[in-house]
C-alpha cells in the first residue's frame, strides 16, 4: 500500500510559493498529497489572537480548501484546545491515512519552533520523515550577518545587507503545483471549515469581508492594484491617514495569503519606478524580514523581554489602570490618538502612521509598559503579527533593536498639522457630535514630554 504526504498548513493559507505544498506534490503520481490544519481555540486565546483575525483566517482557509481541491488535493481538519496536544492528534491521522512524509513551512516565533520540534520528534520517532521549508522568508533567518558573522541589531545595515544578497541570488515566487491524478483525492474526503467557533479573546471588531475579501486572488488583485496605481506615491502619502495610500495588504501578508516574495516579484513586474527594488514600499517589506531575523537570532524577545533590558531596568512605568483604559478606550482627549484607538476597535486595523504616534502616546506620555499595548493591538488587529508587532512596539518605547532615538515622542498635536491637516481622518473616526464633547486632555503634554526625556536620559540612553 503507498504511503501518503502531508502537508501541514498554519499562516500560509495558500497554494503559490508555498514551498512545502510544492514540494510534496513532486513526483507524487502514486502516493497521494493530503493537507491538513489545525483548529487551536484556546491556544489562539493564549496568544491574543484578534477575533477578527481568527474570522479572518477561518475564510481564507475556505478558500484555500477549494483551491487545494483543484489540484485534486484534500484538507483534513483537526480540532484541539491548545498546540500540547498537536502533536499527538497529527500522528493519529498520519497512522489513519498511512502517511510517509510530513512537510510543512517554517515559523519563526519559539512557541511556535518548539510546537514544530515536539511534532518532528514523534514523527521521526516512529520513523516518517519530515520536510521542512523556508517559505515565509525570502532571505532565511540566519543568512543575513554582519563581517564579524553576526546578526544585524540595526535596520539600515541590515537593509543594504539584505538587498546585496538578494541581488546576488534572486528569489523567485513557485507557483502553484500542478494538478495531481484524480484517484489521489479519492483517498480522504475534506472536512467542513468551522466557521463562528468560540474562543476566549471575543472582545473587538468582526471580519468585514467588504474590507478585506477571503481568497489569494483578491490578495493577488489588490497587490497589483497597488503596485499600478499607488506604489509611485506611497513614499510621499503613506504618512497621511485619511488618503488610500498604502497597500493594505498586511491582513493577508499576516495569514500567509501572500508572501512578500509576489509583493517584491510584483513590484519587478509592474512597477513604474526603474528604481523599485530601492523604493520605501519594499523597504517595509525588508522591515518585515528585519524583526523576523530578530526573533531567531535573539530569542528572549519571544519571551516579551526588551532588546535593551539595560534601558527598561530604568524606566518606571506606571501601571496606570485609569490612563490605560482612557487610551483604551480613545478617551484621552488627544484627538488623532483617539481616533486611532476608535478605528482600531471598530475595524481591527489602524494606520501605520497612527500605530505609531499611540504607541508613541502609550509608552512615553502616559508611560505605561509597552507589553500592555503590544497585547491590546494583538488582541484587536486583524494584522496582528508577533515578530513585527513585538518590534514595532520595542522602537516605540525605545528598548528595541533600532530603537526610536528616547528624544523622539510624537507630538499630537504636531502630527496632526503634518499628516491630518484638513481634520479629514479626525472626523471620520470622532463625528462632530463627539469633537463638540470630547474629554479633557488626561495629561499636560509639555509636562510629561519633559519628564519622560529626564528618565530615559537617566536610563544611560546615549541616542
Amino acid at each position: 500500500m503507498a504511503t501518503h504526504k502531508l502537508v501541514w498548513f498554519r499562516n500560509d493559507l495558500r497554494t503559490e510559493d508555498h514551498h512545502a505544498l510544492y514540494h510534496a506534490c513532486q513526483n507524487s503520481t502514486e502516493a497521494g498529497v493530503i493537507a491538513v490544519v489545525a483548529i487551536t481555540p484556546k491556544q489562539w486565546e493564549m496568544q491574543d489572537e484578534a477575533k477578527c483575525r481568527v474570522e479572518f483566517w477561518l475564510a481564507n482557509l475556505i478558500k484555500l480548501k477549494q483551491d487545494l481541491a483543484a489540484l485534486n488535493v484534500p484538507l483534513k481538519i483537526i480540532r484541539v484546545a491548545t498546540n500540547r496536544e498537536l502533536p499527538e492528534q497529527l500522528w493519529a491521522l498520519a497512522q489513519q491515512i498511512n502517511v510517509g512524509g510530513l512537510y510543512f513551512n517554517k515559523e519563526y516565533p519559539e512557541y511556535e519552533q518548539a510546537r514544530d520540534q515536539q511534532v518532528e520528534q514523534l514523527f521521526l520517532q516512529n520513523g516518517v520523515a519530515c520536510h521542512v521549508c523556508d517559505s515565509d522568508l525570502i532571505l532565511p533567518a540566519g543568512s543575513v550577518l554582519n563581517q564579524q558573522g553576526q546578526a544585524y541589531k540595526v535596520f539600515t545595515p541590515f537593509s543594504k545587507a539584505w538587498r546585496q544578497l538578494y541581488l546576488q541570488q534572486p528569489s523567485t515566487p513557485l507557483p502553484s503545483p500542478v494538478q495531481l491524478p484524480k484517484q489521489n483525492y479519492l483517498i480522504t474526503s475534506s472536512d467542513a471549515v468551522p466557521m463562528g467557533i468560540g474562543y476566549g479573546n471575543q472582545v473587538g471588531a468582526s471580519w468585514n469581508s467588504s474590507l478585506w475579501p477571503a481568497g489569494a486572488d483578491h490578495a493577488h488583485q489588490l497587490l497589483q492594484q497597488f503596485v499600478h496605481e499607488r506604489s509611485h506615491d506611497y513614499k510621499q502619502l503613506r504618512d497621511f491617514p485619511a488618503q488610500i495610500a498604502t497597500s493594505s495588504l498586511s491582513p493577508y501578508l499576516s495569514a500567509g495569503v501572500l508572501t512578500t516574495r509576489q509583493c517584491v516579484a510584483a513590484m519587478q513586474a509592474y512597477s513604474k519606478d526603474p528604481d523599485w527594488f530601492y523604493s520605501q514600499w519594499v523597504t517595509e517589506l525588508i522591515w518585515r524580514e528585519f524583526y523576523r531575523h530578530l526573533l531567531v537570532a535573539f530569542p528572549q524577545m519571544n519571551r516579551w523581554q526588551p532588546f535593551k533590558p539595560e534601558v527598561e531596568a530604568k524606566i518606571s512605568w506606571q501601571y496606570d489602570e485609569k490612563l490605560f483604559r482612557a487610551w483604551s478606550e480613545g478617551e484621552t482627549g488627544f484627538a488623532v490618538v483617539d481616533a486611532g484607538m476608535k478605528q482600531l476597535v471598530e475595524t481591527g486595523w489602524m494606520h501605520n502612521r497612527v500605530r505609531m504616534i499611540s504607541a508613541s502616546f502609550l509608552t512615553k506620555l502616559l508611560r505605561q509598559d509597552w507589553r500592555l499595548g503590544a497585547r491590546f493591538f494583538m488582541q484587536h488587529l486583524i494584522d496582528g503579527d508577533f515578530a513585527s508587532n513585538l518590534g514595532g512596539w520595542q522602537w516605540s518605547a525605545s528598548v528595541g533593536a533600532d530603537a526610536a532615538p528616547y528624544f523622539r515622542i510624537f507630538s499630537p498635536m504636531r502630527q496632526t498639522d503634518r499628516f491630518d491637516p484638513q481634520g479629514a481622518y479626525i472626523s471620520r473616526w470622532l463625528p462632530d457630535e463627539l469633537l463638540s464633547n470630547r474629554p479633557a486632555p488626561v495629561i499636560d503634554y509639555a509636562v510629561e514630554r519633559n519628564r519622560s526625556i529626564d528618565e530615559y536620559k537617566n536610563s544611560g540612553v546615549l541616542r
